[in-house]
């Protein structure tokens, strides 16, 4: 059964790919020539943007936090308002491939460089985390019977992407992420009426979930702990504006909108559908928990185990299959955007690829994939955690440089020494890391605020060489854009 979905799954992707990339050119590929429907961005936005970690790990969060979690996504939602109405008239303005050409003509070449490779460093180890739970699912349902070890069965998923986004690029992944989000959000709402069918059997199913001791969202009392709420709402505003507005990837697809008028409807749009996304996910892991205590049974023990316990276990038999399509569209949604878009930041901002070379272009897209499918082997064998806490972690140290470049160059007017720049990327997660041990030892442990200070050092470090660089840097040019396509 679950190979026939799979087979199915795929060739309904190849054949969007076939319908949207013929004929395609290098602007459709890197920007979809600007054309893109808002209002199919912002739902393909969502699956892209949730994943399939959320999927597993958010329902497990529940066994730990209770429903804390929640006060990160309200930030998220304001966090959204900044990047639609600070970072995307910029650039619009600028008419960016590669957002991180700002930083080019801001700062000088190093600093693009530099901006560029810590977004590769970082989109490649999270996203091979978020496509590790799809390709760990698909060995425990289809291939481990059959005997095809783990690092085969990744290279069977990669191997699938790389043929749905070989030649469409962007313009395919907004097709094809718009229906992941549709089977992504029809898992979590089957999932949920699942599990709450056996909640409700014995009660309402909200005063049976508020007296259950696991549907807690604020903490306002303990300031220590990386829940409490200014922590978290504050770590929820400046998770999204590195995630996504400083994020190659997640612009990637919001520039292909017309105008910016249409791109901010359409990050708002999906900016909102991020807290009842997740609250419905909160709440399906309380009812797990709910239906585990009735039939005695004891959870496992790693927060991520949750859910796929659930459905093993104790959900009917279609509830598996459901699950298993639910992370595969959505981590195959993350995936298959962040490939292409390593692949842009690659291009551009490394090898100042040229329009028509499509032979680069494609031996630059199949060596990123190989370089994948490699740490999503990795990953395998390193991951001991939460792996939504893993990504966050890894967000504080790679994405902060990248908030304190953006933040000094939209902040001032001051020039950095460029050739600096590199080394202070490197120094500031340094600093930071010592800072976050120094920290527990004296029994302060950080949340994703750690993302915050990371940035602040980062901002510190380059004023201090702006001290020292001759003159104050020039405005940004006001690139003559037609206004509708601005407004």
């Amino acid at each position: 059964m679950y190979l026939t979905i799979l087979i199915g799954y795929f060739a309904v992707l190849m054949l969007i790919s076939h319908l949207t990339g013929r004929k395609a050119t290098d602007s459709e590929f890197f920007t979809a020539s600007h054309s893109s429907r808002w209002y199919l961005v912002a739902f393909g936005m969502i699956s892209a943007s949730i994943s399939g970690v959320s999927l597993v790990s958010v329902p497990g969060m529940v066994t730990t936090g209770q429903w804390t979690y929640l006060q990160t996504c309200i930030g998220f939602f304001f966090g959204y308002i900044a990047v639609a109405y600070i970072l995307l008239p910029l650039y619009y303005r600028l008419r960016l491939t590669s957002i991180y050409e700002y930083l080019g003509t801001r700062f000088g070449l190093a600093s693009q460089k530099t901006g560029s490779a810590l977004f590769i460093v970082a989109k490649m180890v999270t996203s091979a985390t978020k496509l590790y739970i799809a390709a760990l699912l698909l060995q425990m349902f289809v291939f481990e019977e059959w005997g095809v070890p783990f690092w085969l069965t990744t290279v069977i998923c990669i191997a699938m992407i790389w043929l749905y986004t070989r030649r469409g690029g962007i313009k395919t992944l907004v097709w094809t992420d718009s229906l992941q989000t549709l089977l992504m959000v029809g898992a979590i709402i089957v999932l949920t009426v699942t599990a709450a069918d056996d909640v409700a059997s014995h009660g309402g199913i909200w005063q049976t979930v508020r007296s259950s001791g696991t549907s807690q969202i604020f903490e306002w009392d303990d300031w220590s702990s990386p829940r409490h709420f200014v922590k978290q709402f504050v770590s929820g505003i400046f998770i999204v504006i590195v995630m996504t507005g400083l994020d190659q990837d997640m612009m990637q697809k919001n520039l292909t909108c017309k105008n910016l008028r249409e791109s901010r409807r359409n990050m708002l749009s999906y900016g909102a559908a991020f807290v009842p996304v997740n609250l419905l996910l909160l709440l399906l892991g309380s009812l797990i928990v709910i239906s585990a205590g009735r039939h005695e049974a004891a959870l496992p023990g790693a927060p991520d185990d949750l859910l796929p316990w659930y459905t093993k276990y104790f959900a009917p038999p279609y509830a598996s299959a459901i699950l298993v399509i639910g992370i595969i569209s959505a981590s195959f949604s993350s995936a298959d955007s962040a490939l292409t878009s390593v692949t842009t930041s690659l291009y551009i901002d490394f090898l100042k690829g040229k329009s028509g070379d499509r032979l680069k272009r494609n031996a630059l897209h199949f060596a990123v994939c190989a370089v994948f499918a490699l740490l999503v082997i990795a990953f395998k064998y390193i991951s001991d955690k939460s792996i939504i806490d893993t990504i966050y972690t890894i967000v504080g140290y790679a994405y902060g440089p990248l908030l304190g470049l953006f933040a000094f160059g939209l902040l001032t007017h001051r020039r950095v020494i460029d050739r600096c720049v590199p080394f202070i990327a490197i120094l500031s997660p340094a600093v930071c890391f010592l800072t976050e041990r120094a920290c527990a030892a004296v029994g302060y442990r950080f949340g994703y605020e750690l993302l915050i200070l990371n940035g602040l050092i980062t901002f510190a470090a380059l004023y201090a060489t702006s001290l020292f660089a001759k003159g104050k840097a020039e405005a940004m040019p006001a690139t003559q854009t037609d206004d509708k396509q601005i407004r």
